[in-house]
């Protein structure tokens, strides 16, 4: 089950109130790199997105992977901007919509708050199979499994 409103709200204050901390830099790298799926809130997503396409930077036009600006004077004006013009990040949004931005989410987003959010991020919830349909995929499982035995022989 993707963020909730909640968890949304603390993870894009971390993002927009800790990128000058050394510490959270790899941390807000690697959020910003997550697919957006992770993200419910519709107004949130905008914000997300905002930053995730605002924060991009291209190191060059050779191989090298894209990477975020972190820290400094452009990551701040990306996120003043988002904050005090807030139809750049969504043509529906107002000023309350981004008025949390920059604000520190509390001492309680930690490192483990960061993985558990990580982990609320990919959670998918496992649909209900019947237990037919689990046997047959037992024996299956298993079949490929010889082929490779028998070249090792």
């Amino acid at each position: 089950m993707p963020l909730d409103a909640e968890l949304g709200k603390k993870m894009l204050q971390l993002i927009t109130s800790r990128y000058d901390d050394r510490h959270w830099r790899k941390r807000i790298e690697k959020t910003l790199s997550l697919p957006q799926s992770g993200v419910t809130d519709p107004v949130q997503l905008q914000i997300f997105m905002y930053l995730k396409l605002g924060l991009k930077a291209y190191k060059s036009r050779r191989a090298d992977p894209d990477s975020w600006i972190i820290g400094g004077y452009a990551t701040k004006e990306v996120i003043n901007r988002a904050k005090f013009q807030p139809q750049l990040v969504g043509v529906s949004l107002k000023q309350e919509d981004v008025a949390f931005l920059g604000t520190d989410p509390g001492e309680d987003v930690t490192e483990a708050w960061w993985e558990e959010m990580l982990v609320q991020w990919f959670d998918v919830p496992e649909e209900e199979t019947p237990a037919e349909e689990t046997e047959d995929s037992q024996p299956t499982s298993l079949e490929p499994s010889s082929p490779i035995n028998s070249k090792a022989s």
